[in-house]
């Protein structure tokens, strides 16, 4: 399966990475190598965490990453990484 990372999360992610490097740069780097990890393992196991609290269809996922969610759409062949926050913000 292909992973496609929207904007919103992109850019979300860059304000998130900019505000942890303000405290510690390899605290960024060890946040950002660790969500990729998780990230890559949904190409074999794209429903591996739960349906998503914020939407009502079952192909939208919550991954919970050091009190962030991350919401994805999982499609028949791809997967879109739609928005990273902390659930506080929402």
């Amino acid at each position: 399966m292909k992973i496609i990372r929207s904007r919103q999360y992109v850019e979300s992610l860059f304000a998130i990475l900019e505000y942890i490097a303000e405290d510690k740069v390899s605290a960024a780097k060890k946040f950002q190598e660790e969500l990729d990890r998780k990230i890559n393992v949904l190409r074999d196991f794209p429903k591996k965490y739960r349906a998503s609290y914020y939407f009502k269809s079952d192909e939208y996922r919550d991954m919970i990453h050091h009190g962030y969610t991350v919401i994805y759409k999982v499609k028949e062949d791809t997967i879109e990484i739609l928005d990273i926050f902390k659930w506080q913000n929402r």
